[in-house]
């Protein structure tokens, strides 16, 4: 079944049609009509506007709130509607100056200061400077149409004139171009279509210029509803005669280009209310899938997105910072509504199509830009204080209708999207690289999962059923997750991906790395002095020097590329971790595992050391590279703000994790005699002395009972693990924050990963390195696949040690730890090159490239003597490299 056959289909869609027909006819007497006259027409006609050729006449004026349409078709049939009430006056009001003629509605019994209001509100002619001339005597405000002996088509003059008002040119050119384009639906000879764009240009102009004070309403755009330009626009689109329909179609499209390209943000997003008239009057008049009409919505969405809506008629909200206008929730709704069906319908579709069928962006753009002010809206009202109970079984104190029809939406849409996830997860089975047309599916969720938040459980809901869709998840954010768009909303629930897609949403928290070596961070670095001078550049270089990427140097070495920088990237970690330079230690279990060394204090440099440690590591996850190294969990847990408890610290203090795993596990009855003689207090090591600290104040005289010992071994890993290395670890987290550009966004890193992710981004694969694979992934140059020195080759390096094949791979690569996944995971295929030098010679290696070159040695003997020396790990290290 489609959205459009749904029960929430269908009671938007009756709800919001009986909003349009709600038209009561007392509000009828009381609407100002405003009509352009000819300037020299002495009898003016009540109901000047064309008809079309049906009969109905396509002039769609303000009498409603909702717009409805209620055109007459000829004099007699308004003056038929007049004889069927009998209370109703119909006169006219003259403007002396301009010749424009109003044609008003009203009861005998009405007030004259009445009148002088409605004359206000049209034309912005201050009341104090009307006056009502019938029969050359002013009428006073206090009396009654009755009194004044004013009959059916009674003709008053108002004295005042256009200047008086605040904007006098701009209601002199609306109404200019509004009597223009009446005369062009009328068919006048002599009127020329190139004359109205001119009046348009102008008056955008002139907003443009004026309405520059976002502190109070756009008095032009104003004036341009006043008048009904946009309603006038619209009759000239539907037209008949020859070239209107065009000529309103460029009008109108100009005025919204002309908007968003010449006006400031809050005054554009003020002309909200013109283009919803386009978009009410155009819609009920032409299918919807009218060009035009698919126009004005997508300019309405972009111009409410950030609009604070339903609550405010001031234009600007200070303390929001945000734009307000008269855009109220029932007005946002019936086009939330609409795009859901139109989503729901190609979702329904792609599932049914053997064809590639992807909802279009701009549909998914438009419903979440006015998914986002219709939120807002809900979430500002006070009535609610929290999440919506589901399910919605009463009436609502506000928005009633648009809270439950939004949660049906919700529900339908996300069937649909499953659905949709559940054929893709057997697409991939069958043909794993076809493209379903799946584009759309990661913004149209994160709009769900933004709609679910308004509701009790409903975001529960989402993430519970969207585990069964793990697989297409993890392969929509691998194909089309891109750095322009927020992947936040996903990683809250990194359990959902897996490694590769947490991976790649992870990496876009980093700079993207640039080509252009003008832009990059030159370094040039003497080996002897490797730590301290890449300290220097790497610590007082300006942040944004280095998130646009590095190039790197050795001091009295030609080599130069990303072969150098992977080997910097290698050996300048080594320093930092190794233990001897006190910034780290190992820990005991694995010794791969490092935790920041409490006392690293005894360099008085340690915490500027830490701030380039962590530098060092977000530029090498940047840049790509497996530097070798792997985070205790304790300090991983740290670095993305998360708590430490007893089994994180297994790793990095055994004994201490033993000793804690005794105290709670012994026997109550032992612990309450105090035969552990425990107090609240640790003893740490400092400088070849113990020291006493207290866990708290006075905690040294506070036994450890089996009451409080889960609290004393919380205190004990707090002090161990947080407090000792607080300094520390703030001063990495800085130095990692300064490359992501935020400490926020530090945080998020390493929250959204699991510490085994980490392993695999920073230290690479844990296994050995595989002949087989590499071989697989290593093409020749100058040499054959059947050469003998290709088969000695291989033979040799399958006979190697590990070890020396981690030097090998250094020599030829620059990395002696490969990616997860193996060699495919490198930047490109290696290659071995058939040189031209003696054979006397060793082999030589272009790391940039992952290029091995080697002359076609006599012998495996000497090919073997020659292998043998450069796997030695103090040759290894850039002998031969360029």
């Amino acid at each position: 079944m489609s959205f459009r056959d749904s029960p929430a289909f269908d009671f938007v869609h009756q709800r919001f049609k009986r909003k349009l027909e709600d038209f009561d006819d007392d509000d009828l007497s009381s609407e100002l009509t405003f009509v352009r006259m000819r300037k020299d027409d002495p009898n003016p006609n009540p109901n000047p506007l064309p008809s079309t050729a049906s009969g109905n006449n396509p002039f769609l004026t303000r009498q409603h709130p909702h717009f409805q349409s209620r055109a007459s078709t000829s004099t007699s049939t308004q003056d038929a509607a007049l004889l069927s009430y009998p209370n109703r006056i119909q006169f006219f009001v003259r403007m002396i100056s301009g010749g424009n003629t109003l044609v008003l509605h009203g009861k005998p019994d009405d007030t004259v200061k009445f009148i002088h209001e409605k004359i206000q509100s049209v034309t912005g002619i201050p009341m104090i400077e009307q006056r009502l001339i019938y029969r050359g005597r002013q009428l006073q405000w206090d009396h009654t149409l009755a009194e004044c002996m004013i009959k059916n088509d009674a003709g008053l003059h108002l004295v005042g004139r256009m200047r008086s008002t605040e904007h006098p040119q701009a209601w002199q050119l609306v109404d200019d171009l509004v009597s223009t384009i009446y005369r062009l639906c009328k068919g006048e000879k002599g009127v020329c279509l190139k004359s109205v764009k001119p009046k348009l240009i102008e008056f955008l102009n002139m907003t443009a210029k004026n309405d520059v004070d976002r502190d109070h309403p756009a008095p032009h755009l104003n004036i341009f509803l006043s008048l009904c330009a946009p309603a006038a626009l619209v009759m000239l689109y539907m037209s008949p005669h020859e070239g209107n329909r065009e000529c309103a179609e460029e009008l109108i499209r100009h005025f919204i280009d002309s908007s968003r390209d010449m006006l400031p943000k809050p005054i554009y997003s003020q002309c909200a209310p013109v283009v919803l008239e386009f978009c009410k009057l155009i819609g009920r008049t032409a299918p919807h899938d009218d060009p035009l009409y698919n126009l004005c919505r997508g300019s309405l969405a972009s111009m409410v997105e950030d609009l604070r809506i339903g609550r405010s008629l001031r234009n600007y909200d200070n303390s929001c910072n945000k734009p307000v206008t008269n855009i109220a929730v029932e007005d946002i709704f019936p086009f939330v509504a609409e795009l859901a069906s139109l989503l729901s319908d190609t979702l329904v579709s792609s599932m049914e199509s053997s064809d590639s069928i992807s909802p279009s962006p701009c549909d998914v753009n438009n419903f979440a830009a006015f998914l986002r002010p219709l939120r807002a809206a809900i979430k500002d009202q006070p009535d609610f204080g929290g999440l919506i109970p589901t399910p919605i079984r009463y009436s609502l104190p506000c928005y009633s209708d648009e809270i439950k029809l939004l949660y049906i939406l919700f529900l339908e849409v996300f069937e649909k999207v499953q659905m949709c996830l559940d054929k893709m997860e057997g697409d991939l089975v069958i043909e794993e690289t076809e493209d379903g047309g799946w584009d759309q599916y990661l913004a149209i969720l994160k709009e769900l999962r933004g709609i679910a938040k308004l509701y009790q459980g409903a975001e529960d809901f989402f993430w519970v059923n969207l585990k069964r869709n793990k697989v297409s998840l993890s392969y929509l954010i691998l194909r089309y997750a891109t750095r322009d768009e927020d992947y936040k909303w996903i990683l809250e629930h990194k359990e959902l991906l897996d490694f590769e897609s947490r991976r790649h949403l992870v990496m876009m928290l980093l700079p993207e790395t640039k080509d252009e070596y003008e832009e990059l961070h030159e370094m040039l670095i003497d080996r002897s002095q490797l730590l301290a001078e890449s300290f220097e550049y790497i610590t007082r270089a300006d942040p944004d020097m280095l998130r646009g990427g590095l190039f790197m140097e050795f001091k009295y070495e030609e080599a130069t590329g990303p072969g150098v920088l992977r080997e910097w990237f290698f050996l300048v970690c080594r320093e930092i971790f190794n233990p001897q330079n006190a910034l780290f230690v190992a820990c005991p279990n694995d010794r791969r595992r490092f935790f920041p060394n409490p006392a690293s204090k005894v360099d008085p440099l340690h915490l500027e050391y830490f701030y380039f440690a962590g530098r060092v590591i977000a530029l090498a996850l940047m840049h790509k590279i497996q530097v070798g190294i792997l985070f205790d969990r304790a300090f991983f847990l740290q670095l993305g703000g998360n708590n430490i408890s007893l089994e994180d610290i297994k790793d990095a203090d055994p004994y201490l994790y033993s000793s804690c795993k005794k105290i709670l596990d012994m026997d109550p009855l032992t612990v309450d005699q105090d035969a552990l003689g425990l107090t609240f207090v640790r003893e740490i090591e400092e400088l070849g002395s113990m020291k006493v600290v207290e866990l708290f104040a006075d905690g040294k005289n506070i036994v450890v009972n089996s009451r409080n010992r889960e609290e004393y071994v919380e205190l004990l890993i707090q002090h161990r693990f947080v407090t000792s290395v607080a300094e520390q670890v703030n001063h990495f987290a800085r130095g990692f924050a300064d490359i992501v550009g935020e400490e926020k966004i530090q945080k998020l890193f390493f929250k959204s990963l699991e510490l085994e992710d980490l392993d695999g981004m920073l230290h690479g694969s844990e296994s050995s390195v595989s002949v087989e694979d590499w071989k697989a992934h290593t093409e020749y140059n100058g040499y054959w696949e059947t050469d003998p020195q290709i088969y000695w080759f291989w033979k040799i390096v399958g006979e190697m040690t590990s070890e020396q094949r981690k030097v090998l791979l250094f020599f030829w690569t620059s990395l002696k730890h490969l990616p997860v996944e193996g060699f495919e995971g490198l930047a490109s295929k290696l290659y071995i090159y058939k040189s031209n030098d003696s054979v006397d010679l060793l082999p030589s290696s272009h790391t940039c490239f992952y290029r091995l070159c080697f002359p076609a040695y006599p012998s495996m003997a000497v090919m073997q003597e020659r292998l043998n020396i450069i796997t030695q790990d103090h040759v290894g290290c850039s002998f031969g490299t360029w």
